[in-house]
Parts: C-alpha cells; structure tokens; sequence
C-alpha cells in the first residue's frame, strides 16, 4: 500500500500522525459529516481548519492560498460555524434566530457565496440541546450537494447516537507531554520554559504557547492566584479580599481583550472601514464570537488562575509525601515556601480539593454568580490557616 501523501495544511497538524492520514485519505472523496473527538488541546480544531481549507482550496490545501488562508483562520464565506451561546446550543425560535441550530440547518441549503463546496461547523456538539439535535439530524440524514458537516467535541458520547452513526469519526488523543516540550522548543523556547509551559498549560499545546511565548501571562495567572490565596489565610476578611482581588484581575483580563476586535476585522474592511460585500458574513462571525469571547474571558481567566493553584497545591502534596520531583509542575519554584497554609499533606490535599471543586462550579454556566463562588472557596481556605 502507497504512502498517504499528505496536504502542506494537513501535514501541519501537530502530533496526530494517524488523523492527518485518515483526513488525506479522505480527501479522494470525502464523507458528508465528521466528528472530530478529543480532548481540549489536543489538536482537534487545528484539524478541522486543515481539512475544511484542504476542501477549500482548488489545489487540496496548498497552505498558501487566499481559500486556505481564510479556512484556517475560520474566516472563508463558504464556512459557516455554530457555537454554543451560553451552555448550549439551542434550537431556536426560527430561521432567523442567529447562532441556533434552526438558522444553522436553514444554510446549509442555500448556496455559498463563492463557487465550490461549503463546510459547516459545528463547535462543542456535545452541548446540543435535544431539539437543536433533533435539527441537525434531519439535514446531516438529508445532506446538501457539496457540503461537509464537522462536529467538533471533547466528549462524543454525548452526542445522539442517531448523529454519531451518521458520521465518520476521526480521533484525536492526548498529546504527550514530551510531544508538547518538543514543539515548544523548535519554535525556540528553553527546554524549561517548554516544559513549566506545558505542565501549567495542562497539556494543551495551544496555551502552552501562548505562555511560553508572553511572559506577563507565564506569571500572571499564578501570581493572581497565589496573592489571593495569601490573603485568605489570613482570616475571613482575607478570604473576601482575595475574591475582589482575583475578580478584579479578570475584569482587567477582560478589558485587555476588548481591544483585539478592531485588528481582527481589519482585512475585511474597505477604505471607509465597512465590510466588504463577500465578507459581511465573516464580519458578522468575528463580532459576535469576539462577544462571546468577552462575555466568556473572566470565567476563563479565573479557570485559569484557579487550574494554577491547584498546582501549587498539587506539587506540595507530592513534595511532603516524597513524591517523583520530576512530576512537579511548577519546575521553577519551590512548593515549600510558596505555598500557603501549615505544609502538612492533609491540608494541602484539601486545599487543593476545595480549588477543584470551585473550577467545577465555574465550569457550570448555570452558576451565574463567579465572585460567590470565589467567596466561598477562599472561606473554606482560610479555615485551613494555621493556628497561632
């Protein structure tokens, strides 16, 4: 058997040497609908960019091309992408209820603004609502000419089955740590940095670049967290500073993304800075989902601040009970002077329990109230102060 030659788009996904086959392979003559499934990190979406501009592109994803350029940026006219508003996706009142799966369905018959295929997205298709589901199966059962549906999702068993079995799966695992390291260091970071990127990133190749490349946001989301968790053991009144102190962070966090939008749009503008006619449905995208980025930023940022003290409290668990240092993840600090709290195992295990369980809660967007939620967990922290 001949080896797969792979497109420039797709031989540049990252670590998923078995998907990016399967995706060329496909190419010859691709199936009406995809999953992709995998965690986060680990590449999935990245892929879906490659092979929707590799389906884009009259040369197969040469890369370089205007069609591979915008597919990769999610960006083409002939890309339509639903993504949950709030924590789901919902059916919608009608065809013109934006980003539902009711106006979603109602495109996929219409033809695209430029000659060739389309490609519809579906983001996070696990957070279908059962009759927004019920939507999408009817047109994946009964699918236009010339288009391809990739439903994305870090947990497909929770897609329908009636869906799942109208698709072809392709998996995306885990990317290894060393896999990470390695990448990070040929785009030329330390091996250090790399691997304290890697580590605080959880994995995610995506956020393990964006903190080895920015050194505010390497320490940002630590210091934060760590300065709030000072002030908590410091008694009551220090638990309810530390949630304005971390509450206040995301605001600013916030702030700072609000000034991305006007540089995103700016290529698809003309002189008089108003959206070109192919482009008026991109423009469209970039402005609400940079809403939705906005109105998503502070939980993220907080996410983020709290996935780091769990670390912390992680790694003192392993240093006092004479764990493997090598599995440390903050390499350049020491857990025993940094960490608050008595230094005894049990204390740090429940610290770290209770920071979990407050990243589960934010992770509910049913819970609208973030600060209560710091509110109680730097509570339940400062009870675990040492006695004087």
């Amino acid at each position: 058997m001949s080896e797969v030659v792979l497109p420039p788009v797709i031989r540049d996904v990252p670590g998923q040497e078995q998907a990016a086959g399967f995706l060329a392979r496909a190419l010859a003559n691709p199936y009406h609908a995809y999953v992709f499934a995998g965690p986060e990190g680990s590449g999935k979406r990245l892929g879906m960019r490659a092979f929707a501009a590799a389906l884009l592109c009259a040369r197969g994803g040469c890369g370089e091309c205007r069609d591979c350029r915008l597919a990769l940026g999610e960006r083409h006219p002939n890309m339509l992408v639903l993504e949950p508003g709030g924590p789901d996706i919902l059916v919608g009142k009608d065809a013109g209820d934006p980003n539902t799966a009711r106006w979603f369905a109602s495109r996929a018959y219409l033809t695209p603004p430029e000659p060739g295929r389309k490609v519809m997205v579906v983001l996070q298709a696990d957070r279908l609502r059962v009759e927004a589901a019920d939507v999408l199966l009817k047109v994946i059962e009964e699918p236009p000419t010339d288009t391809v549906f990739l439903l994305l999702s870090a947990r497909p068993d929770d897609l329908t089955d009636t869906i799942r079995s109208r698709c072809q799966e392709v998996s995306f695992p885990p990317l290894s740590e060393e896999f990470v390291v390695g990448t990070l260091v040929t785009e030329g970071h330390g091996e250090q940095r790399a691997r304290l990127a890697c580590r605080l990133a959880g994995g995610n190749l995506g956020r393990a670049r964006r903190l080895a490349a920015d050194d505010r946001q390497l320490a940002a989301f630590r210091e934060d967290a760590l300065a709030a968790a000072r002030q908590a053991f410091q008694g009551p009144a220090g638990a309810l500073s530390a949630a304005e102190t971390l509450t206040s962070a995301a605001k600013q966090f916030r702030a700072r993304l609000g000034e991305e939008l006007e540089e995103d749009l700016q290529p698809f503008l003309d002189e008089r800075g108003r959206p070109e006619e192919p482009f008026r449905g991109v423009v469209r995208r970039l402005e609400e989902q940079h809403e939705r980025r906005l109105r998503r930023a502070e939980r993220e940022f907080l996410d983020w601040s709290l996935l780091s003290l769990a670390a912390y409290w992680r790694d003192a668990v392993l240093v006092s009970t004479g764990g493997d240092p090598g599995l440390v993840i903050n390499l350049d600090q020491d857990v025993r002077t940094e960490v608050p709290g008595d230094g005894t195992p049990s204390s740090a295990a429940r610290a770290w329990g209770e920071v979990e369980e407050a990243r589960a809660d934010l992770a509910d967007e049913t819970n609208l109230n973030a600060r209560l939620i710091l509110e109680r967990l730097f509570l339940r922290l400062s009870e675990l102060r040492p006695v004087s």
